[in-house]
């Protein structure tokens, strides 16, 4: 799957990787670039259309899918992280309403389109989502799920020529990781990296330096290899998500 000509949509699009997906994708000749946000968006290129959309606001989602045409490629970016100690069980309730149901809703309206496109669909996550980081464990929680459900997924729509991606992502220098003192890859190379799985049709996408380290073990080891046994207990006639 390459970007140019592709219409692509990008949710959490105002800043840190979403904002530079949505550079990478025009830098990358999209014809149609969505960039879905909470708060009014804008941009100078004419290919962006702004979209608002709250991933937890069933008549913004509705709205945002009755604004675009056609679509290749789904970015699932928009997420939630608080520090937290699991004492707190509105916190978990909230990255689960992002992060978890708010892309599974997103997802599930925009199918209809993918669906006729033999689009992509990717999602992003984190090594938190393979390992817990125990200083944001309800972010790693959502992450979790979020990657089991990426999993499904890509096994119930492989047959209607939907590809489902997981971008396992590293350190990046974003507001969600500025209390880390730790390397962190820039917005803009982990857009390249993201693109650039896509590009190759990699099912799990390992974006930045971090994250490659992990890579080739991922990719031999015993969880990948579950994935694909199970995968095979779906029934093409079954693949089906409505």
């Amino acid at each position: 799957m390459t970007i140019a000509d592709k219409a692509v949509l990008v949710t959490g699009a105002n800043r840190g990787i979403g904002r530079a997906l949505v550079e990478e994708a025009l830098r990358q000749g999209a014809k149609r670039v969505y960039a879905g946000t909470r708060h009014p968006f804008s941009h100078l290129d004419g290919r962006v259309t702004p979209l608002t959309m709250d991933v937890t606001n069933a008549a913004q989602i509705q709205g945002a899918v009755e604004r675009v045409e056609c679509l290749d490629v789904l970015i699932n970016n928009a997420g939630v992280a608080i520090y937290d100690d699991l004492s707190n069980l509105e916190v978990i309730e909230q990255h689960l309403a992002v992060n978890f149901l708010g892309l599974f809703k997103v997802t599930h309206a925009f199918l209809p389109l993918l669906r006729r496109s033999k689009g992509a669909i990717v999602n992003n996550l984190s090594l938190a989502a393979l390992a817990a980081l125990p200083v944001i464990p309800a972010y790693s929680i959502s992450k979790a799920a979020t990657f089991n459900m990426t999993q499904s997924l890509r096994a119930l729509l492989a047959g209607q020529g939907v590809t489902v991606h997981a971008v396992v992502l590293g350190p990046i220098d974003t507001d969600m990781n500025r209390g880390f003192d730790i390397p962190k890859a820039s917005p803009e190379s982990a857009a390249r990296g993201i693109f650039d799985g896509l590009d190759k049709g990699e099912d799990d996408i390992f974006p930045d330096p971090a994250s490659q380290s992990i890579a080739e073990g991922w990719r031999t080891g015993v969880t990948k290899a579950l994935e694909r046994q199970f995968a095979g207990f779906v029934p093409e006639s079954v693949a089906n998500v409505e």
